[in-house]
């Protein structure tokens, strides 16, 4: 606090703290080898960054219902290739089971229907069960590629695998082949750095996260 006397009138200047003074939390370190997270704790942490999902702990596993495209960003850095294994499954024969890959790390729809991701955005059994798909940033879009089947069963975890190498993002679950996708103009750099899970509206948890470098 800084006090100047003009005459008889005090004048007090007070310092307020700017975001160039103030305290910003970093990031983790990226990740350059094998990294995991089997979820076995209370809350779920500081390793990730909530858009505004509600995501928790449950039974050892990362749960959320509802988030309507508000992801749970995982703030390490991933590899440029990658392979990523995680469980995941849903409480509701509406399945809806999301992920985005390579995603900015920050963004989310603030409108509940008009999101363009920032990602790679993977959906089993969205639009009710009716369709997954591997989309270029724009679920709503073009530049994905798609099936109907099969669905997503209520309750069963599935274990999924998704690969990026070169210019193909390549998805199975239970080890068989699901969708692939190949990206003229891959998303690499500054921007598309992140991993996140997400849904819109059904309950769903994932567990047993590994990246691992390619």
């Amino acid at each position: 606090m800084i006090v100047a006397r003009i005459g008889k009138l005090a004048v007090i200047s007070v310092g307020i703290l700017t975001g160039s003074t103030g305290c910003k939390v970093k990031d983790p370190p990226p990740i350059t080898e094998r990294w995991s997270d089997d979820f076995a704790r209370d809350a779920v942490g500081t390793n990730y960054y909530d858009t505004g999902g509600n995501y928790r702990i449950e039974d050892s596993a990362l749960a959320v219902g509802g988030s309507h495209n508000h992801p749970l960003w995982l703030r390490k850095k991933l590899p440029r290739d990658v392979k990523i294994e995680l469980t995941a499954w849903s409480d509701s024969k509406e399945g809806d089971i999301k992920v985005e890959l390579f995603g900015d790390g920050k963004s989310y729809d603030p409108n509940q229907g008009a999101y363009t991701a920032t990602s790679y955005v993977i959906v089993f059994g969205g639009w009710k069960n009716s369709k997954s798909i591997v989309a270029r940033m724009d679920e709503h879009g073009d530049a994905m590629v798609s099936r109907t089947s099969p669905k997503v069963e209520a309750g069963r975890k599935y274990k999924w695998t998704i690969t990026r190498q070169g210019k193909v993002v390549d998805w199975q679950i239970d080890g068989e082949p699901f969708l692939r996708y190949e990206d003229k103009s891959p998303l690499e750099g500054s921007g598309h750095e992140y991993f996140g899970f997400g849904n819109w509206e059904t309950d769903v948890h994932f567990d047993d996260l590994v990246i691992t470098p390619l």
